[in-house]
């Protein structure tokens, strides 16, 4: 199992979304209070909504900048904290293309892509 996960979020239909075809994922939507700790997220990374890297563990890592502690489920899906925007967002059943159980903890970093990525 990855310790890492990587995928490229994008805006779309002013929303943040994302594709992952190795699990089968297109224009998945980032939705309940994820898109607005993206916008924080992404702050210093220039045209941002055309892409960007986000990295994500369920174990700390050098350069994780978020750290979400799960809240409780909802929809089938978890609601996640973010101690440091002291905020709550939703992540929806698609958690579980990466994941056979929702984590206690995640770890979250983002970065811009290079160009040509």
């Amino acid at each position: 199992m990855n310790s890492l996960f990587v995928i490229q979020p994008y805006k779309r239909a002013g929303t943040w979304a994302f594709d992952d075809e190795r699990v089968g994922l297109v224009a998945e939507p980032f939705v309940a209070g994820i898109p607005a700790m993206i916008e924080r997220l992404v702050a210093d990374i220039p045209n941002a909504h055309n892409g960007f890297r986000l990295i994500f563990s369920p174990q700390p890592f050098p350069g994780a900048v978020v750290h979400l502690e799960r809240a409780r489920e909802e929809a089938g899906g978890w609601w996640y904290r973010a101690i440091e925007y002291d905020s709550e967002g939703w992540l929806c059943p698609a958690l579980f293309k990466y994941f056979e159980a929702a984590p206690p903890q995640l770890w979250v970093r983002a970065e811009a892509l290079e160009p040509n990525s």
